[in-house]
C-alpha cells in the first residue's frame, strides 16, 4: 500500500513539475507565441542565473557527495560576483541546450563549445575563448600486428565509420578531414550520449571509432586501459561558453568578467585541477 502511495506522489510530483515549467515558459512569450531570452537586467533582478551544460568530467558531476566540474565551478564563480545563484540543468545534447536558449529555458550554455562559424551563424553569440581543445581518435590498442581496425594515420580513416554524440561540432571536422583525404568518412551521430559513454562503448567493443575532445579523453583514460587517444584529428581550437544572439548584454558582461578572472591564480589552479 504504501509503495503504490508513493507511485501516485511521485507522479502528481512529475505533473506539478511539467505544469510549473510550462507556466515560466509562458512568461517568455508574447502574444504571438514567440519566445525572448531573458534580458541582462531580467536575470540580476531574479537573482538567479539558469545556466546548462553537460554532465561529464568537465561539465558537471557528483563526486563524494560534492558536486564538480570544471564549467559547473567557473559559472559558480561569474554568478557569486554579481550577486546570483545558479540553477544547473545538466544536459547531453546540444541541439536541445540551443533549443533552450530559444524559449528562454537557459540564459547560458556553459560548456566547452566549439567556437565556429557554423555556430555563429546560427542562434549563438560566443563568449571569448576560456579553453584550447583538439579532437582526437578514440580507438582500442591494437591487439597485435596484423590488428586491421587499428588506425595508426588519419589518411586511414576512410571507409571507416566514427561515432559522435548528436549535435557535436565535430561533425563539420570529420567533414572538412574527408575532403583533405580525398574519401569517405561515415559518421553517425548518437542522441543523448556524451562523449565519455562513446568511450566506453569502443572500450568494450561495441564501436571501433569514437571522436571525442582530449581533455574529456585525458580526464578519464585511466580507467580504460585498453583505449588509445594518441591520434588527433584537428589542432587545437577555441572553447567558450554561448547565449542567445539578442543576449549581448549578458555575453559582454561575462566576458568582461572573464578577462580579469582568467588572469587571477585561482582560474589558474581551477584549470590545473581538471587538465593538468
Amino acid at each position: 500500500m504504501q509503495k503504490k502511495r508513493n507511485i501516485i506522489y511521485a507522479a502528481i510530483a512529475v505533473v506539478c513539475i511539467i505544469a510549473l515549467i510550462a507556466i515560466l515558459r509562458s512568461f517568455n512569450a508574447d502574444h504571438t507565441g514567440k519566445y525572448h531570452p531573458r534580458s541582462y537586467q531580467d536575470i540580476i533582478n531574479s537573482g538567479i542565473i539558469h545556466a546548462t551544460t553537460e554532465y561529464n568530467s568537465i561539465g558537471f558531476h557528483v563526486e563524494n557527495d560534492t558536486i564538480a566540474g570544471f564549467h559547473y565551478e567557473l559559472i559558480q564563480e561569474f554568478a557569486k560576483s554579481k550577486g546570483l545563484k545558479v540553477q544547473i540543468t545538466p544536459s547531453m545534447s546540444l541541439q536541445e541546450q540551443i533549443e533552450g536558449l530559444n524559449t528562454g529555458e537557459y540564459d547560458i550554455i556553459a560548456s566547452s563549445m566549439l567556437i565556429t562559424t557554423e555556430q555563429k551563424d546560427s542562434v549563438l553569440l560566443f563568449t571569448q575563448p576560456i579553453l584550447h581543445n583538439r579532437q582526437i581518435l578514440v580507438q582500442r590498442k591494437p591487439s597485435g600486428d596484423t590488428d586491421s581496425t587499428y588506425i595508426k594515420d588519419i589518411l586511414e580513416l576512410g571507409k571507416k565509420t566514427v561515432y559522435i554524440p548528436q549535435g557535436s561540432p565535430a561533425y563539420y571536422r570529420i567533414q572538412n578531414l574527408a575532403t583533405e583525404i580525398a574519401d569517405t568518412i561515415y559518421i553517425k551521430e548518437i542522441p543523448k550520449y556524451s562523449t565519455e559513454q562513446l568511450m566506453s562503448l569502443v572500450a568494450h567493443s561495441d564501436i571501433d571509432y569514437a571522436i571525442c575532445e582530449e581533455s574529456i579523453a585525458k580526464g578519464i583514460i585511466s580507467q580504460y586501459p585498453q583505449l588509445d587517444i594518441n591520434t588527433a584529428i584537428s589542432f587545437n581550437q577555441f572553447y567558450g561558453w554561448g547565449v542567445n544572439k539578442e543576449s549581448a548584454e549578458l555575453r559582454d558582461s561575462i566576458n568582461l568578467w572573464l578577462e580579469k578572472y582568467m588572469q587571477t591564480k585561482d582560474f589558474s589552479r581551477l584549470t590545473n585541477r581538471y587538465f593538468k
